[in-house]
């Protein structure tokens, strides 16, 4: 990817983070949190990774919320920012974290159970 591809991402990742404080959806509840962007070379899409910290209702919420105020950051990051053109705005669930916690649990009972001598319980 090119450092040009790099800032764009990071500068688009920095904005919709701003401009999520503005929006006045009832739905967006929990904790959310744009963890990347990945703009097409065309740069004529951007998907938007996002995490949310709450029940899977609310992750669910979050994302129907995102996707109906799409039009609404898109017109807004047009007015902040100069370029030509403004990626469509895709927004992803990033399941990242979630996949990380499951694997460090994973590890804690491995541990758990070498320490453990065989025939007792933990």
């Amino acid at each position: 990817m090119s450092r040009r591809l790099d800032r764009l991402n990071d500068l688009l990742r920095e904005e919709v983070s701003a401009l999520l404080r503005e929006v006045k959806d009832p739905r967006l509840v929990g904790l959310v949190t744009i963890t990347r962007v990945e703009v097409s070379e065309d740069l004529a899409h951007a998907r938007v990774f996002f995490s949310v910290l709450g029940t899977e209702e609310e992750r669910q919420s979050t994302a129907q919320a995102l996707a109906s105020a799409a039009g609404f950051l898109r017109r807004e990051l047009a007015h902040r920012l100069t370029l030509r053109r403004i990626p469509e705005l895709h927004f992803v669930p990033d399941v990242s974290m979630e996949r990380a916690g499951r694997v460090l649990d994973i590890m804690r009972q491995l541990a758990r159970e070498r320490h453990t001598p065989a025939g007792e319980s933990p």
